[in-house]
């Protein structure tokens, strides 16, 4: 088996269960802060199941950053069409979003600023310490 798609399933199968406990804390505050709040069993199947796939994609997807023979590029374009695919999915089928075009487009657009500002704060950060690490190596 090809060693990074045993690191995506590894890495995934590791926290994909992060993504259930995550729904059943924003399912409990909504009971507490809405009167009537009330789920039926499909609902909550449906959000355990695809919140699930959901971080267990987040957690797969940090390999493309590690398969050091890809252009920066495309392990970033991979990670992100990866992330907006899982993200879409699980919000459309949640009806967390609807699917409406305007909709659709809000939520590329937010989900694009919010991953340039991630992956720009990690960039800096690295970059930052490797400047750092490289000053001390140099005294």
């Amino acid at each position: 088996m090809n060693p990074y798609v045993k690191q995506f399933l590894h890495r995934g199968l590791t926290f994909g269960g992060f993504g259930p406990v995550i729904v059943g804390i924003v399912y409990a505050v909504l009971q507490e802060a809405l009167p009537g709040f009330a789920l039926s069993g499909w609902e909550v199947l449906l959000a355990i199941l695809s919140t699930y796939l959901l971080a267990f994609v987040q957690a797969g997807v940090s390999v493309f950053n590690q398969i050091e023979h890809w252009p920066l590029a495309k392990s970033i374009l991979c990670h992100f069409g990866c992330l907006y695919v899982a993200y879409s999915v699980c919000y459309l089928a949640n009806t967390w979003i609807p699917f409406e075009p305007m909709v659709l487009l809000i939520f590329t657009g937010i989900f694009v600023l919010a991953y340039l500002i991630i992956w720009l704060t990690v960039f800096f950060i690295v970059r930052s310490t490797r400047n750092r690490l490289n000053r001390r190596l140099a005294q």
